[in-house]
C-alpha cells in the first residue's frame, strides 16, 4: 500500500500507509503526523495507538522515545499494552467486580485475583475506526469503537472516540470521549512507555521527575488501593522537587516490593493537586543525558507512574532493540484504580447519554 500525504498548515503534515495485518487478515492502517520542527507521532488503528514517537533533544536529533513494535504480532503476543488506548477500565479492578445500580458485574480475572485494562479483549486488541482530521494549527486522526453491551463484562452499548493532535509546539494532544446507552463505568488511558533518551536505550532510573502531586494511593499485596490518600511527604513517593526516579525506586519498602517484590518499583496512583486544570502542569521528567523533556497537562484527577518493573529483556522490539527492566516509566493520566469499589474516590460511573469527556497533553521539549 503506497503512502498517501495530506499537507495541512505550517508544515504540518499527516501520511496513512500500511502497517500489518491481524491474524484473521484485517488491514491494519499507520497514521504519521509530522510537523515543522520534524517531530513525528506513528499511530496505528489495532488498539489506537501510538507505535512510535520521534522527538528532538536541545541539538535537533530525533530519537523515538516509545516503545513498541513493527507488527502487530508484537502487540498481541509480547505486549499488548504498549502505546495503547486502554479501557474499558484502565487499571485494576479488584476480584474482577464491581456493583452498579445494585447489580454486580462479572469482569475477567487476567492479573492474580483482579481484572486489568478491560479484561483480556480490552480496547488495546481491537481495531477501531479512524479518520484524519485537521483543527485549526494542527493535524490529526480521530479513532472510534462500538463496544457492546457486556463485552468484558461491562454494560451498555459504549461509543468511543479518541482524537490525537500533534502542534507545532510539539504538543501531542490526546482527547477522549465516549457515550453509551446504558448506565456503566468508564476509566480510559494511554499506556505509553516512555525512554527519554531512545526506546532500548537502557535504564531510566536517571530521569529527573517532578510529579505535581502531595498525595499517593498505597496499595495491597495485589496492587489494588487501600482506599486511602496518603501522604508523600518522607517516602519514596515525594516527587514534588525534582528528583530522579533511581534515587528510592529500589528502596525495599513495603509499598514499592508489593509493586516489585524482588527490587522494589513503582507502579501506583499519584493523587494530582491540579484539580483537572488543563493548564496546570501535572508532571515533568527531563532526561539530561539526551536533553529532551517531557511534561504532562490532564483533566484527570490521577496518573499511574509505573517504571516498567516486569520487562526483563526478554524480547526485543523495534529495530532489534531489548527492552529492559527498569527501560521506560508510563504516565498514565486516569482517574484512580479499581474506584467502582471505592465510593469515596473520584467516581467513574457514566450515565446512559451523558457524554464522558477527558484530555491529556504530552508536551516535548528539548532540556
Amino acid at each position: 500500500m503506497l503512502a498517501i500525504t495530506t499537507a495541512s498548515a505550517a508544515g504540518l503534515n499527516v501520511d496513512k500507509s500500511q502497517f500489518d495485518e491481524t491474524p484473521d487478515g484485517k488491514k491494519v492502517t499507520r497514521y504519521q503526523l509530522t510537523n515543522r520542527n520534524g517531530m513525528q507521532v506513528s499511530l496505528i488503528d489495532f488498539g489506537a495507538r501510538i507505535q512510535a514517537l520521534k522527538v528532538p533533544n536541545k541539538n535537533g536529533d530525533l530519537a523515538d522515545v516509545v516503545l513498541g513494535f513493527n507488527d502487530v504480532s508484537g502487540y498481541i503476543n509480547k505486549n499488548k499494552y504498549m502505546g495503547a488506548t486502554i479501557g474499558r477500565y484502565a487499571n485494576r479492578i479488584a476480584n474482577g467486580e464491581f456493583k452498579l445500580n445494585g447489580k454486580t458485574y462479572e469482569l475477567p480475572v487476567n492479573n492474580g485475583p483482579n481484572s486489568l485494562h478491560g479484561g483480556n479483549q480490552g480496547f488495546d486488541q481491537q481495531l477501531w475506526q479512524a479518520q484524519v482530521i485537521k483543527p485549526t494549527d494542527a493535524v490529526g486522526v480521530e479513532f472510534s469503537y462500538l463496544s457492546p453491551d457486556g463485552e468484558m463484562g461491562y454494560p451498555g452499548n459504549l461509543v468511543v472516540t479518541v482524537r490525537y493532535t500533534l502542534d507545532n509546539d510539539n504538543n501531542l494532544r490526546i482527547h477522549y470521549s465516549a457515550v453509551s446507552d446504558k448506565d456503566t463505568v468508564i476509566n480510559l488511558t494511554n499506556h505509553a512507555y516512555f525512554n527519554l533518551e531512545g526506546a532500548g536505550s537502557g535504564k531510566v532510573l536517571s530521569d529527573i521527575a517532578m510529579i505535581n502531586a502531595d498525595k499517593f494511593s498505597p496499595i495491597d499485596q495485589t496492587l489494588i488501593p487501600l482506599g486511602e490518600a496518603r501522604s508523600v511527604q518522607g517516602t519514596p513517593f515525594d516527587f514534588t522537587q525534582p528528583t530522579a526516579f533511581g534515587k528510592h525506586s529500589g528502596d525495599k519498602t513495603k509499598q514499592l516490593l508489593r509493586a516489585e517484590s524482588k527490587q522494589g518499583g513503582f507502579d501506583h496512583n499519584w493523587i494530582l493537586n491540579t484539580d483537572g486544570n488543563l493548564d496546570e502542569l501535572a508532571a515533568r521528567v527531563v532526561d539530561p543525558e539526551a536533553g529532551r523533556t517531557l511534561e504532562v497537562y490532564t483533566t484527570e484527577p490521577g496518573v499511574q507512574v509505573y517504571l516498567s518493573n516486569f520487562l526483563r529483556g526478554k524480547f526485543a522490539g523495534k529495530n532489534d532493540k531489548t527492552y529492559n527492566h527498569w527501560g521506560a516509566f508510563t504516565m498514565e493520566t486516569q482517574h484512580y484504580p479499581d474506584s467502582p469499589n471505592h465510593p469515596s474516590f473520584p467516581s467513574t460511573q457514566l450515565q446512559a447519554g451523558e457524554k464522558f469527556s477527558s484530555t491529556t497533553i504530552y508536551k516535548f521539549l528539548p532540556q
